[in-house]
């Protein structure tokens, strides 16, 4: 056996230790910090992007899992983290929108932080993890806090800061302005303080003071808006970057051979004041765009870096399991497209990454992982029982051996289309509402990562679209996969 496998299965048992043998009154099973995070893209100097200034991520990916081919299940918020939290797969009829609920798309079922509180976690939600905090809301230990939502006296809940930003022009364009929205960015001289991801932490961190008193183990979810649009962020994040510097997406033209359904028309970045509500966006719009995305991520970084800091400082790190996730991936451009809600690598594709207690050094995961996943592996990872409904499975033998192979494939899905993640090309299938095949898109990222064309009629690639077609079927009729 490799020593550095010697040293992974030291740890994992290290862990399963803890969590089973309580030699003293202070042994408890590990903390869990799960870090959502809003329209990241594995595009982080980590990921091998040095142009983004990330290095608190990077730092915390020095020391842990890196994972290079998780996937979403499905490339819109609301949906994305309702599968997630549930451990279930997105269908015709669940997991379909922005705006999909848990109580709604799956009533019944035991979300993650109700099975961790179940088993004798304290649960806290901070940020945003669920699309709607009151969504399952009897999963935490306390009301969930956002301080983009407020919750008013006959229980609703207000999104006024939704949008956060803090320029008098800008406040003046969204009260106006007949879609509601402001420019889709803002640079302000702010302290971080000043935007709502600001303020999460800083509740989170006063939160964390308060859960090292507890004697039981923590679950906390912490919940990043950025770099969600609109872009705002502090001046500071957006001047590490050299406006000269910025490179636009290469090819920002559509696919050869795209079918209707493969065209993103971008309508979320289209409520923005100052957004043609069709056509591409100019130049320096789209320059923009891209510049206030890096600083969004920047500030980002900064926030979960000044959160971490101060775990390390409570000495809770070496007891704490920590997986930070985006919800789906991003376009900048790419294609003339931007936002998600399409099946693409770009909107399917995501950063995660785990840092287990004892493990020091950095390791680079290549199997193929979906966020449904994520339930059963932090529940095999504190030893607790898996509920019967979990549609993922653990990939906790990723962490014990860097060649095992945890899936073949990645299944996504969004609104009429089905794609699968596999061999090294993409496949997708649109549906008339009748559940008629309507059209089909095949991208070879082997000799096309980019997916400029869409090869899918190519008679060298019949087989195979013939192989992936049925594998979507069986997923379909079946509501599961591998």
């Amino acid at each position: 056996m490799k020593k550095s496998n010697k040293i992974i299965f030291w740890v994992l048992g290290l862990i399963f230790y803890s969590v089973n043998i309580h030699a003293s009154t202070n042994d408890k099973k590990p903390n869990i910090l799960f870090i959502a995070i809003d329209d990241l893209r594995p595009e982080l100097g980590c990921y091998g992007k040095d142009y983004i200034h990330s290095p608190n991520i990077d730092k915390l990916a020095s020391s842990g899992y890196l994972f290079n081919q998780a996937y979403c299940q499905v490339p819109v918020c609301g949906a994305s983290r309702a599968s997630i939290l549930t451990g279930m797969l997105p269908t015709q009829n669940r997991f379909l929108s922005y705006h999909s609920r848990m109580d709604e798309d799956a009533p019944g079922f035991t979300t993650l932080p109700m099975h961790f509180k179940n088993n004798g976690y304290y649960t806290v939600n901070i940020g945003k993890v669920s699309h709607f905090p009151d969504d399952q809301d009897h999963s935490w230990s306390e009301p969930p806090k956002r301080p983009d939502w407020e919750k008013l006296p006959d229980g609703s809940w207000s999104t006024e800061g939704w949008h956060d930003y803090l320029t008098e022009k800008n406040v003046a364009i969204t009260k106006t302005d007949t879609r509601g929205f402001g420019p889709p960015y803002e640079k302000a001289n702010v302290p971080d303080s000043a935007y709502s991801d600001g303020k999460s932490i800083e509740m989170a961190k006063r939160k964390l003071r308060e859960l090292k008193e507890l004697e039981q183990p923590f679950f906390f979810a912490l919940g990043m808006l950025k770099p969600h649009l609109p872009f705002n962020a502090p001046s500071k994040y957006w001047d590490l970057y050299d406006e000269e510097r910025i490179k636009m997406a290469p090819n920002p033209y559509l696919p050869v051979n795209v079918p209707q359904e493969g065209i993103n028309n971008f309508g979320e970045l289209r409520s923005y004041t100052g957004v043609p509500k069709q056509g591409p966006v100019s130049d320096s719009m789209a320059h923009n765009l891209v510049h206030g995305y890096y600083a969004c991520v920047s500030y980002t970084d900064a926030l979960i870096g000044d959160f971490l800091n101060e775990l390390d400082k409570l000495g809770l790190t070496e007891n704490t399991i920590i997986i930070l996730w985006s919800d789906h991936g991003f376009f900048l451009g790419e294609h003339g497209f931007w936002c998600k809600h399409a099946l693409y690598e770009l909107a399917t594709r995501v950063p995660m990454i785990v840092k287990l207690p004892g493990v020091k050094s950095h390791h680079e995961i290549n199997t193929i992982v979906e966020l449904v996943d994520i339930y059963p592996t932090l529940c095999e990872l504190t030893v607790i029982p898996l509920p019967e409904h979990l549609q993922g499975k653990s990939f906790i033998k990723a962490f014990e051996n860097p060649d095992y192979q945890h899936r073949s494939f990645a299944y996504s899905r969004f609104e009429s289309g089905e794609s699968i993640k596999k061999n090294g090309k993409r496949y997708s299938q649109y549906f008339t509402n009748d559940g008629v095949l309507n059209s089909e898109m095949l991208y070879d990222h082997e000799k096309d990562p980019a997916e400029n064309v869409n090869v899918v009629d190519q008679i060298l690639y019949r087989a195979e679209v013939g192989k992936y077609s049925s594998i979507i079927d069986s997923i379909r009729n079946n509501h599961q996969h591998e």
